[in-house]
């Protein structure tokens, strides 16, 4: 169990903060801007469930469950995995919480239409913010790739397909929302020349 007594504790006042393992980082690293940017896909997320709320309770159920799944995988990638005994189990994304994601994209797409074109961010407010929260997330998902390629870094494969799926799952969400808006809006190319 978390329990916050203070909210500030100073020990970042220089430029660096810890990780799970005690580990401390510079607030650069990657594996800091990883796991920052995970955070942020969840405000985002925050942000479009104000709208989804009322557009679609459906999505906003399996938004506030995405939403403690990025804390699960904000402690995942906060304790990287490093062999060494921490004196505690630390929490990973585990293959489950994929797969839900994989079921939940199946039954929103059932109803919606083949694309025929790019979809353009926009719509209903809840579809708009599922679009920022989409490419913040594919943010995340490139911090966490390079991160896992580099040397002595590990990012749990479990992770990494989550995140995948995770903006997928915000796409497909998006379209799903915008169906009581009167559908998607698309790109029509070189429509301005």
């Amino acid at each position: 169990m978390v329990t916050l007594n203070r909210i500030y504790t100073r020990t970042g006042d220089k430029g660096s903060t810890a990780l799970g393992s005690g580990e401390r980082r510079p607030k650069f690293d990657l594996r800091i801007a990883a796991y920052g940017t995970v955070d942020e896909t969840n405000a985002a997320i925050g942000v479009a469930r104000l709208a989804t709320s009322t557009e679609s309770p459906l999505v906003d159920a399996m938004l506030l469950r995405i939403q403690n799944d990025l804390f699960d995988l904000g402690a995942d990638l906060c304790t990287p995995d490093t062999g060494a005994d921490l004196g505690y189990e630390p929490l990973r994304i585990v293959e489950s919480q994929v797969e839900r994601l994989e079921g939940e994209i199946d039954q929103l797409n059932a109803d919606l239409e083949p694309l025929k074109s790019f979809v353009l961010p926009g719509g209903s407010p809840g579809a708009a913010a599922l679009h920022v929260a989409r490419t913040t997330c594919r943010r995340a998902e490139r911090l966490m790739v390079e991160l896992a390629g580099r040397e002595g870094e590990v990012v749990t494969p479990a992770a990494l397909k989550y995140v995948n799926r995770l903006s997928d799952f915000l796409f497909v969400a998006s379209r799903f929302v915008n169906i009581a808006a009167g559908g998607d809006v698309l790109w029509t190319p070189g429509k301005n020349r």
